[in-house]
């Protein structure tokens, strides 16, 4: 076993586009959220825009947090449907896609807490990282198996510690942002962040060598 500061470091090789602007086109979000508010057949085209809008980075959100695409389309379905359910409780209809986020945020842990608990019973399997839909298509050889590596010991985490640690290292969101998706303090995300890092690097073995 190999202690490496340099896990998180090779992560952000990955080059994902999870967090990448959509092009937007059309209104603004808090337009078409408030819009979507009302009780007649323009709020569903306007709900039906923002679903467009937002559905793919929903989708790679909760991929890179699984780390494979098992019922990540259910998630975002889900997802959805509790956003367009609780459209009237969002304070501020220019965030709708970060709300979007902590929504999509709260059911992967639900899904992730469910089948960290049935491995546990031994009633199940760790489900094999999907490599094809959290690498870049251009990811060398040694970033997949970094990757490979570092989403089979995530696996091992507690469901907040592994979405903490892949919302700053994966999706590379500031700690503020982090702490907002995953619904807690500033100071829980950090020290989710921190426990998860430890733990990667006390059991991370690294085939390449040490970053200069």
């Amino acid at each position: 076993m190999v202690r490496t500061p340099s896990a998180a470091t090779r992560l952000r090789l990955i080059g994902g586009t999870a967090t990448a602007d959509v092009a937007a086109g059309g209104p603004p979000d808090d337009e078409l959220v408030i819009r979507a508010r009302e009780k007649d057949a323009g709020a569903v085209v306007a709900f039906e825009a923002l679903y467009r809008r937002h559905a793919a980075t929903a989708l790679n959100l909760a991929v890179r947090i699984q780390g494979s695409t098992s019922d990540v389309e259910d998630v975002v379905h889900d997802a959805f449907v509790k956003a367009h359910q609780s459209l009237a409780e969002l304070r501020e209809p220019a965030a709708f896609r970060s709300w979007l986020g902590s929504i999509v945020v709260r059911l992967v842990r639900t899904r992730l807490r469910r089948r960290r608990l049935v491995a546990m019973l031994g009633l199940a399997t760790p489900e094999p990282v999907d490599l094809d839909a959290v690498a870049a298509s251009d990811a060398d050889p040694e970033v997949r198996a970094l990757l490979a590596q570092v989403y089979a010991l995530l696996q091992t985490l507690p469901a907040d510690e592994r979405i903490a640690w892949t919302l700053r290292h994966v999706e590379r969101h500031r700690l503020e942002t982090v702490a907002s998706l995953a619904g807690c303090s500033l100071a829980t995300a950090k020290r989710r962040i921190a426990r998860a890092q430890d733990f990667l690097e006390e059991h991370f073995v690294s085939p390449f060598a040490e970053d200069a």
